[in-house]
């Protein structure tokens, strides 16, 4: 990788875990449905367009040490922002147990996300925990982090021992002025960096590195992050900048397609096509041509890929997410606080009714519709925030 200036002095973020607020609960979620005999032909269950779940997503926390625009804008994620009070949060065995409850139902790989997960604290013993418990084969579940990694060098150590397999880091520029205005942050770009080093050395890969390209705000920044990445074994993607949720101002017009952006790569650094590691994939990957990594391009605005889409997503406080761009999700927190206690039978057997009634196929419906301003987005019922429910 190449050098990045570091800065005179580092910051440090302090972790704080808030009391709980004296704030009503907010609005609660569907219903699980009622278990049919229908789910249990074929089991694992398939969903209404056959994809099987493969990946359950599980947001940790609804907080973040970033303001970035397209995710958490300071002006609606303000110093006011009523953030979830600690105890409506599941706690580490709750979501272990939605987990354990998941698995047997196809589920394969556990991802942690927020906001921030590494603000939450001692997600390690969340981390251990989970890389204890086994797949419908038998096999340990393949356990991942998404970070800002701010917060990575301090705790990569630790998270690899609890038995994190490997980490996603999100980062948006190189260049530190582009890198705090997209973050709105007064961290350093080279925190992030020496995380993403100290992860890569205790072995938590392969790494990838995630950015968010946004069409005049930071698109200068393509070409050096693949010059920095470049060989080093570490997994550039880039992603569009998607309409999801309420607060990000998402026009079309601030869209870079990835056909574009490949473009610009490939008139540097010679790309060539790449299969996916497996199915169900966001990314599509392509070869350096001199055999030094890969790249991604995750297009959900321009290349619709809901196809074998096979994620749920787990919020901070317990509701189910069968599509990133849901507008509602299911409650599953009744269920595992429940007097007298609903037992796991029970739990998975609602969890499967569930699979077997999805239709999401968002990206999809938005790409066959008429072209307009939001590519035809007709519908206006408010669409849960990214930062809520995990990328």
């Amino acid at each position: 990788m190449s050098e990045v200036p570091k800065p005179s002095s580092a910051r440090t973020i302090p972790i704080v875990e808030q009391p709980p607020s004296a704030s009503a609960s907010r609005a609660w979620a569907l219903p699980l449905p009622q278990p049919t005999s229908a789910v249990q032909r074929p089991f694992p269950p398939l969903d209404t367009h056959s994809r099987p779940l493969r990946d359950l997503r599980i947001s940790v926390t609804d907080r973040c040490n970033f303001r970035c625009g397209y995710c958490m804008p300071r002006s609606a994620f303000g110093n006011d922002h009523p953030f979830l009070p600690y105890a409506e949060l599941l706690s580490f065995e709750e979501i272990t147990r939605a987990a354990n409850v998941l698995l047997p139902l196809g589920v394969r790989k556990l991802r942690l996300t927020g906001g921030e997960p590494l603000l939450r604290k001692d997600l390690e013993r969340l981390v251990a925990q989970l890389s204890a418990l086994r797949t419908l084969d038998g096999t340990p579940p393949e356990l991942t982090l998404t970070t800002n990694g701010t917060l990575l060098k301090r705790k990569a150590a630790a998270l690899k021992a609890a038995g994190l397999q490997r980490v996603t880091v999100s980062l948006d520029a190189l260049d530190n002025a582009t890198f705090q205005r997209m973050s709105d942050t007064g961290l350093h770009v080279h925190e992030v960096l020496e995380g993403i080093e100290a992860a890569q050395a205790v072995g938590l890969g392969p790494i990838k590195v995630n950015m968010v390209v946004q069409k005049g705000v930071n698109d200068d920044q393509i070409l050096p992050m693949v010059r920095h990445f470049k060989g080093s074994g570490i997994e550039l993607r880039f992603i569009e900048f998607m309409d999801v949720g309420q607060t990000n101002g998402w026009q079309m017009q601030h869209v870079l397609p990835s056909d574009e952006v490949r473009a610009r790569i490939h008139a540097e650094h010679p790309l060539l096509p790449a299969p996916p590691h497996q199915a169900g994939e966001t990314a599509q990957r392509w070869s350096h041509a001199d055999g030094q990594g890969h790249v991604g391009f995750i297009s959900s605005v321009t290349q619709a890929f809901c196809g074998d889409c096979n994620r749920l997503r787990l919020s901070t406080d317990g509701r189910l997410y069968t599509c990133l761009f849901a507008t509602q999700g299911h409650d599953l927190r009744s269920h595992l606080r429940a007097t007298p206690a609903a037992s796991d039978e029970d739990i998975s057997a609602r969890l499967a009714a569930l699979w077997s009634q999805r239709q999401d196929r968002y990206s999809e419906q938005r790409s066959q519709s008429p072209t307009g301003s939001t590519l035809g987005r007709t519908d206006h019922a408010p669409r849960i925030e990214m930062s809520y429910i995990g990328g």
